[in-house]
């Protein structure tokens, strides 16, 4: 198969043929508290050589933004927006699966007074004012404003099956030019997934189908999905994506690079009303510690059930512990929890290095977590009337302390300060080695909550605000708010089940195990143990910057292959005495030379296509230097001198 998309612009990278300087609708006009990441930077460069530059490209695009959940994909969107606008681009159209999502991102583009606003107060573009508007059609708008019409796949979908006056129909795109955004665009492949019959094939009655549609209503149309979890293991999926992945930045990567918090997933053999009680007090513990070191947080709780009428119970028995809570409560858990190292860390220091008397520490307790402060966002009401408030909870007016939910907030949920999940049930639907839907969608509720609450320290003044910065230092007291905390009963099958999600989803390392090393007393005592250092290396990708040619590799030529094989059989017998003399006339073993440029291309072409090594996104990696394909098979520096 052909070089992909992504293969071709990860080469063009390598090559550093992307870089570019950021235009100034973009730069003058995102928001000031938005700084741009650099892989939101790589991925707006792919995008500018691709919309400029790249030859193949179709005059209507259709690009995949594959990005983890929490890397800023509305910001890139916002960065997009803009630079369309200054292309001559006026009119958008977005659309997600969720009414939630579709509330939030409307705040997020029209809401100057939230702190998650993407734009500039003012948008200039070329010494002009411009505005963004929400539409319900593209006809008769403004050719000065960015024009944007919301809306859910569900309700495009309707529309356009059942047109209604002074609603947007087929025939706006016809006729308009339009850019299309697909949030959580992974929910418009459940056809590409099936088998379709003939009638079905024809005319694709979907989701999938409405969007495919619309698309090509109009030949210069552009849709631009963007998702975290697009199934790409499906062989249908991948071939349609095949050239249309422009970026690829998955929660693996993510982690990696330190934009995310680190999970630990803590098992607890108790009752659902001691492990609410449990969080409660990590909680206010993270609070406390953020506060000693004059850093603003809040962190919140997301309790989750399986049922609405779980969630409810689980609320009430909440409420109830909360109201009924007593000194006396506090003092029994922390005597049952004293081998438990965390929570009895959180008591020490609360209770201990603060000071904090634990009746009044009981009363802290339930004015942190009382009325007020719990939210239930299973009613589909509450959710739209809460949307708002759950999209800023980091705000310092927002009290929400703890969630209780089932499903609703699996999506399109933007929060930094959550630090505690718990799985407030023992159900598990994993079988053998196969991953659950539920536990799957628990990982990935799990990637969700793991975007980093950022903070700035004076001991690391350089350090980035968005980036984990006790990787190597995890006993620093601060660690505590680098880590998000899933919850669950002790149930060992299932945390190998759900770690086995999370490597899945790159959540969590391959080969990563926590070992307690017990140091002996006589060691201890020891000089090396007590003043001595302990130097800790690290891989370094090697650049590879004098490798310009073979010879750096010291691979010496010419290079001498093995008697081939020619197929020549002779017969002798078993038993006869006298030696088999060769025939004067057989044909020998024959030295030949041959120099590998002297080879036809499509000989070569073809043996090098053959071996994955010899593809150009491999060779670029090994000779930083090679430009082309072409120099590798001829040139006197590479495979040109080879005899």
């Amino acid at each position: 198969m052909k070089l992909s998309l992504l293969e071709k612009f990860d080469a063009f990278s390598e090559e550093d043929l992307l870089k570019v300087d950021m235009p100034p609708e973009i730069t003058g006009n995102l928001s000031t508290r938005i700084k741009l990441r650099p892989y939101q930077i790589e991925a707006l460069e792919r995008w500018f050589y691709y919309i400029s530059k790249y030859k193949k490209r179709p005059s209507n695009p259709h690009l995949l933004f594959h990005m983890a959940t929490g890397s800023g994909k509305t910001v890139l969107m916002a960065a997009l927006i803009l630079h369309l606008y200054k292309r001559g681009h006026r009119n958008f159209l977005f659309f997600v699966n969720s009414t939630q999502i579709i509330e939030k991102t409307k705040d997020n583009f029209l809401n100057q007074a939230s702190a998650k606003h993407l734009f500039s107060p003012i948008i200039r573009i070329d010494g002009k004012t411009v505005d963004i508007r929400v539409v319900e059609t593209f006809d008769a708008v403004s050719n000065e404003t960015i024009n944007i019409h919301f809306t859910t796949i569900q309700g495009l979908h309707t529309r356009m099956r059942d047109p209604k006056e002074d609603a947007v129909t087929i025939e706006d795109f016809r006729e308009f030019q339009v850019v299309m955004i697909s949030d959580e665009a992974h929910h418009l492949n459940a056809q590409t997934k099936k088998k379709l019959n003939k009638n079905e094939a024809k005319e694709k009655l979907s989701w999938e189908g409405t969007v495919t549609d619309i698309f090509r209503q109009h030949s210069e149309n552009i849709l631009l999905e963007f998702t975290a979890t697009a199934d790409l293991n499906h062989q249908a999926i991948k071939e349609k994506y095949h050239d249309k992945i422009l970026f690829d930045y998955q929660l693996k990567h993510f982690r990696e690079d330190s934009y995310s918090k680190d999970i630990q997933l803590r098992q607890a053999d108790l009752p659902p009303m001691d492990r609410m009680m449990q969080v409660m007090i990590l909680s206010q513990y993270r609070l406390k510690v953020a506060e000693a070191h004059r850093i603003p947080c809040k962190p919140v709780i997301l309790m989750k059930s399986r049922t609405i009428a779980e969630s409810e119970e689980n609320e009430t028995l909440f409420a109830s512990m909360i109201k009924e809570l007593s000194g006396k409560d506090l003092q029994e858990m922390r005597v049952a929890s004293s081998g438990d190292e965390t929570l009895s860390k959180a008591f020490k220091y609360i209770l201990d290095d603060r000071g904090v008397e634990i009746d009044d520490f009981a009363l802290e307790l339930q004015g942190a977590f009382g009325d007020g402060k719990i939210v239930n966002v299973n009613r589909p009401n509450d959710l739209e009337e809460l949307q708002i408030d759950l999209n800023n909870l980091e705000d310092h007016t927002n009290d929400i302390r703890v969630i209780f939910a089932v499903n609703k907030l699996d999506e399109g949920w933007d929060v930094l300060n959550l630090f505690d999940i718990v799985r407030l049930y023992d159900k598990r639907d994993s079988k053998g080695d196969k991953i659950g839907k539920t536990t799957m969608s628990e990982a990935q509720l799990i990637g969700r909550g793991a975007r980093y609450f950022p903070f700035t320290v004076p001991d690391q003044p350089h350090a980035v605000p968005e980036k984990r910065k006790y990787d190597r230092d995890v006993k620093h007291s601060l660690r505590v708010l680098e880590e998000l905390y899933y919850h669950c009963s002790h149930n060992p099958r299932y945390i190998v089940e759900i770690k086995r999600a999370l490597r899945k989803i790159g959540m969590e390392d391959e080969n990563t195990r926590i070992v307690n090393l017990r140091l002996k007393e006589s060691f201890k005592k020891s000089k090396f143990y007590k003043i001595g250092y302990v130097w800790v290396n690290e891989r370094v990708e090697n650049p590879r910057d004098g490798i310009d040619s073979l010879r750096a590799y010291d691979i010496r030529v010419p290079f001498t292959y093995p008697a081939l094989m020619t197929g020549r059989v002779t017969e002798t017998s078993a038993f006869d005495e006298e030696e088999a003399e060769e025939s004067q006339t057989s044909d020998g073993p024959v030295l030949r030379s041959f120099r590998l440029s002297d080879f036809s291309r499509s000989i070569l072409d073809f043996a090098m296509d053959s071996n994955h090594f010899f593809h150009f996104v491999s060779l670029k990696r090994h000779f930083p230097f090679l430009t082309s394909i072409s120099e590798f098979r001829g040139s006197d520096e590479y495979l040109g001198v080879v005899d």
